[in-house]
């Protein structure tokens, strides 16, 4: 399973890249395989304004229709629209081309409050123990 340390991970298992004052967020690599194969995605409309815990999205898998939660509050500037017709990129590349939304960062600290590479690993361990 992969953790790449540049990005911060949400005990909901979302992770964040920050660059130049704007999130781009996606779901772990541990989420979809928890999830298995992921056949829908709903995401929600640019200019829509999101707050840090409420739900971001909605992803359904052959298993589950699960909730994705916002890790970090602001404003939604881009979606990810091939997912609309290719929704698996979600399991082939989560920490790539798997991306679901950008976000402008209503504020920055909200990123400081997410767990590293490392505090999301030890999560994981305390999680599955």
């Amino acid at each position: 399973m992969q953790i790449p340390e540049t990005l911060r991970y949400s005990e909901e298992h979302e992770w964040v890249l920050v660059e130049d004052g704007v999130a781009t967020i996606g779901i772990t690599d541990h989420a979809q395989e928890e999830l298995g194969d992921i056949v829908f995605v709903e995401l929600p409309a640019i200019g829509a304004e999101i707050a840090k815990s409420a739900t971001l999205g909605v992803v359904e898998s052959v298993k589950a229709v699960s909730d994705v939660y916002a890790p970090v509050s602001g404003t939604v500037t881009t979606i990810n629209e091939a997912l609309a017709t290719k929704p698996e990129t979600m399991n082939e590349d989560p920490y790539g081309a798997g991306w679901m939304v950008k976000v402008a960062l209503a504020d920055p600290g909200d990123v400081g409050a997410l767990m590293t590479a490392q505090q999301y690993r030890d999560f994981l361990a305390r999680e599955q123990a």
